[in-house]
């Protein structure tokens, strides 16, 4: 309905027969109905507002954006609702704003918020429209964001991908001649050099060949990191499967006099894993902790389990890692270690990302270094969430 219609309808009033009002009324509450269940199907947010800022209209989607109840909303200002809002400054500008927000309540999501003044424009003098109020759109781009990270994310490991491949073939080739020419210096040697110099070429020979194996060994664990496989999953229980990598890894951590702390959770449900996948994710998480802690430490492992996920836990009290450098421990050969390959955590990520679970990292110095990983249950339990008790306070800070 254009801005004014009431007004022209009250002048007519008095020329009107009865019939013609009521079938006029009709018509308009038809056209508003109507509007409004449009706007109610739409997937972006839609808000109206007067010159002042207080809600006229608000559809379903923004209420569900902002955890809003639309009687609740109607009639109150921007201002309060919204208080990460600048009101004041869309009223300044008089003009169209454009920005991106993230909104905290009642989940997480990247919003684009427009807002757009709406003026009348049956003003007798188009240059003094008066302005009416507000139209605000908000359009959810959370998606369209996580799409971007995760087509980032893809193009650099098929660039890794590719690196691996080059890798493989211009330093693998070239190693296994190495060793070939290596063994028959070492034949030769044994059987015409004097036995003192012998000795000490039979020594750098020793030296070089443990260097092939470790660049051997360099080569071979990237291109673990970046392969693609797919895992073969079988119900599983994940206390067991711990137990089982414990023993095989136990007397390494003993040697360092590292001990080992069980916290595990009794009745863990079973979930869908690759076991053997899951072993080297075990091994590359505690030999990480190790390395970290060098010798004289402890290694907390525990587990858990909600309607969504089974956890498990690998905490040590390490030296810990800057907060700068925690963004970059995924990165292939990032490393805050004297000692390893910088591959074992992006072949954890590799894994857990496979399997459709999710890692948090958290480090501080001086306090250690603690991975969470979290797997989908192979059955996922819906639960009501709590009521609420009054209006939700909606955190928004604009992105830089």
């Amino acid at each position: 309905m254009k801005p004014g219609i009431i007004d022209k309808l009250i002048d007519r009033l008095d020329k009107l027969e009865p019939e013609e009002i009521q079938s006029l009324v009709l018509k308009a509450v038809q056209e508003k109905g109507f509007l409004e269940r449009v706007f109610d199907v739409l997937r972006e947010g839609i808000i109206v507002t007067g010159a002042r800022g207080s809600i006229t209209y608000i559809n379903d989607t923004a209420c569900k954006f902002f955890g809003l109840d639309r009687k609740t909303a109607s009639g109150n200002p921007v201002s309060e609702l919204f208080p990460g809002i600048p009101w004041e400054e869309v009223i300044e500008s008089g003009g169209v704003i454009n920005r991106d927000l993230i909104v905290r309540y009642p989940e997480m999501r990247l919003l684009n918020f427009y807002i757009s003044p709406l003026a009348n424009q049956d003003a007798e003098d188009p240059g003094e429209e008066e302005l009416v109020g507000y139209v605000i759109i908000l359009r959810d781009n959370t998606r369209n964001r996580e799409r971007h990270i995760r087509e980032i994310e893809s193009e650099k490991i098929q660039a890794v991908q590719s690196l691996a491949a080059g890798v493989a073939h211009e330093i693998g080739n070239p190693l296994n001649s190495l060793n070939i020419h290596l063994q028959v210096i070492e034949r030769k040697v044994k059987k015409r050099a004097d036995p003192e110099l012998a000795a000490e070429l039979l020594e750098s020979l020793e030296i070089t060949r443990n260097e092939i194996k470790r660049l051997d060994f360099i080569v071979e664990d990237f291109l673990n990191a970046v392969r693609p496989t797919k895992p073969v999953p079988e119900a599983t229980d994940l206390n067991e499967l711990l137990n089982e990598a414990l023993t095989f890894i136990g007397p390494e951590m003993a040697d360092r006099r590292i001990s080992i702390v069980l916290e595990l959770t009794e009745e863990l449900p079973l979930i869908q894993v690759d076991r053997d996948q899951m072993k080297q994710v075990f091994y590359n998480l505690i030999r990480n902790s190790s390395q970290a802690i060098g010798s004289d430490g402890e290694i907390i492992v525990r587990t858990g389990f909600n309607d969504e996920n089974v956890s498990f836990t690998f905490a040590d009290n390490g030296p810990g890692i800057p907060a700068d450098q925690v963004s970059r421990v995924f990165e292939p050969y990032y490393t805050t270690k004297k000692a390893g390959s910088g591959l074992g955590l992006m072949i954890v990520h590799r894994i857990i990302h496979e399997h459709g679970g999710e890692l948090q990292f958290q480090s501080q110095v001086g306090s250690g270094t603690e991975v969470t990983v979290f797997l989908p249950r192979a059955e996922r339990l819906m639960r009501f969430l709590p009521e609420k008790s009054e209006s939700p306070v909606i955190d928004i800070a604009p992105i830089d």
